[in-house]
């Protein structure tokens, strides 16, 4: 048999031949400097950033490509950097990095600031700036300074710009003005479609990081588009402009839920539900009877979440779509259980499980992106959870059910990823685990700090309930003054 001829090659890092056996890449020495490599990325060359692959993806803003590029980059050697390393780098799970790679560009300005400083990304090539650095990235750089004079610092200053990125959009499309009001003019399908790109928008920021710092701007919108109504326009337009109506009112009432403003979120939510019922839209007017039902839980009046969600179930009929049936089953069970009756509860979640299965996104309401298997199964721990604080038996079972469910959660859905670390907190303190309780604990604390939402809070705040059996233990004794401390910040 003919042999293959033998090449030379030179080290993609340093630039020295490599032998004739080498079939790594790397030559030796290189291989030997990047041994550490699993513990943090190294350090590379400014030519590096000019890949083309690497540039065009920064080029595009879109940062999970370019850490696809990163990886794949010659300088690493033949084989590409494994998903699993780079995720560990930058604290997430493999699949979260792949859907990060694969998926939509990340907004969320935390994890922008966070991976880029991680992976060592020269500011020339970003477009956003650093915190305490300042960007000269040319015409396309996004300003990230505070809205306003007083001082804004941490994660809130991105989230801020955001927005006012977002009200700049909405303003020049002639939506809504500096002061929430605009001269009424005659509109059409395309301001229709603008209003509703506008609300993507925030739905975006509300599903990364909470809605409290939402709350306000998007009241001032849903209330610009409610006025819109009486502005002139085709009759054929009114069912879509009040379907706009209804789900602006949707996300505000959310927003205003997860800001804890009680009131405001049943106001909006019964606008809501009247405007989505005007304009024939069952599966919108259903989701605001979910919004409804989860804040009558945040409440603990699961009866009357149980009825709320039992009535949408009841009005839906023929426009029951699957992805909105498991939504309502799995809320349902969720009550169900804290009522007591967690037989019927595990039986309710299979049927939302049932449904789950049978998902097709394209035939779903584009504005239930946000149910995924994450959510589904953050709603199996919450059953257990349940069922664990009468028999503590089923607590194993609640910890895998909230493992499963953060594993399943996107990189840039934080919020729920916090909330159901915090169930996670709970169902481990329930399992007799607290030494794993508290390290999950004080990580949620933590985190709790730079989030946007009081529910997130009030969760935390909680978590008092399920460690009664560990207060002999000092550092358990010291997490619980924590969390009293945290509760009368909160008041």
């Amino acid at each position: 048999m003919a042999r293959l001829p033998v090449t030379h090659a030179n080290c993609p890092r340093c630039g020295g031949r490599l032998a004739r056996d080498n079939d790594s890449g790397r030559c030796a020495p290189c291989q030997a400097a990047e041994r550490d490599r699993l513990s943090a990325p190294p350090m590379v060359p400014a030519s590096f950033w000019e890949h083309e692959p690497v540039r065009r993806a920064l080029a595009e803003r879109h940062l999970g490509r370019a850490i696809r590029a990163y990886r794949c980059h010659p300088y690493h050697g033949r084989a590409a950097l494994p998903q699993t390393v780079v995720a560990g780098w930058l604290g997430i799970t493999q699949a979260q990095l792949s859907r990060v790679e694969n998926g939509p560009p990340i907004m969320h300005m935390d994890r922008l600031t966070h991976w880029a400083k991680v992976l060592r990304i020269p500011l020339a090539h970003l477009w956003f700036a650093l915190p305490g650095k300042t960007h000269h990235a040319g015409d396309n750089a996004v300003d990230v300074t505070p809205l306003s004079n007083q001082q804004s610092s941490g994660p809130d200053e991105g989230r801020r710009a955001l927005l006012a990125g977002i009200a700049a959009v909405a303003a020049g499309a002639g939506l809504v003005g500096g002061v929430g009001f605009v001269e009424p003019r005659r509109i059409g399908a395309a301001d229709v479609a603008r209003l509703n790109a506008v609300l993507e928008l925030y739905r975006s920021v509300d599903y990364e990081c909470g809605g409290g710092l939402l709350y306000q701007e998007v009241t001032r919108f849903a209330e610009s588009v409610y006025r819109m109504l009486d502005w002139s326009h085709p009759a054929g337009l009114t069912p879509r402009l009040v379907a706009a109506v209804a789900a602006s009112r949707q996300l505000a009432g959310w927003t205003a839920l997860d800001a804890v403003q009680h009131h405001d979120a049943q106001r909006h939510f019964v606008a809501g539900e009247r405007a989505a019922l005007t304009a024939g839209d069952a599966p919108l007017a259903a989701m605001i009877r979910y919004s409804q039902a989860k804040q009558l839980q945040h409440l603990r009046h699961n009866r009357d979440a149980l009825a709320t969600l039992q009535l949408a179930h009841a009005q839906l009929g023929s426009h029951a779509t699957p992805a909105i049936k498991a939504l309502l089953w799995g809320a349902e069970a969720a009550s169900v259980a804290a009522l007591g009756d967690h037989r019927s509860a595990v039986t309710t979640l299979g049927k939302a499980s049932d449904q789950f299965e049978r998902i097709n996104s394209e035939r779903e309401p584009g504005w239930l992106g946000f149910y995924d298997r994450g959510e589904l199964f953050a709603q199996y721990g919450r059953v257990y959870r349940d069922r664990a604080r009468e028999d503590r038996r089923h607590a194993p079972e609640a910890v895998r059910w909230v493992q499963d469910a953060i594993a399943a959660f996107g990189p840039a859905n934080v919020r729920s990823t916090v909330l159901n670390e915090a169930g996670l907190c709970s169902a481990l303190f329930l399992a007799d685990e607290p030494e794993r309780a508290l390290a999950v604990g004080t990580r949620v604390v933590e985190q709790a700090r730079t989030m946007s939402s009081k529910r997130v809070i009030d969760r935390v705040v909680n978590l008092r309930r399920d460690l009664g059996r560990h207060r002999g233990l000092p550092q358990v004794a010291e997490f619980e003054r924590r969390l009293t401390t945290h509760a009368s910040r909160a008041r």
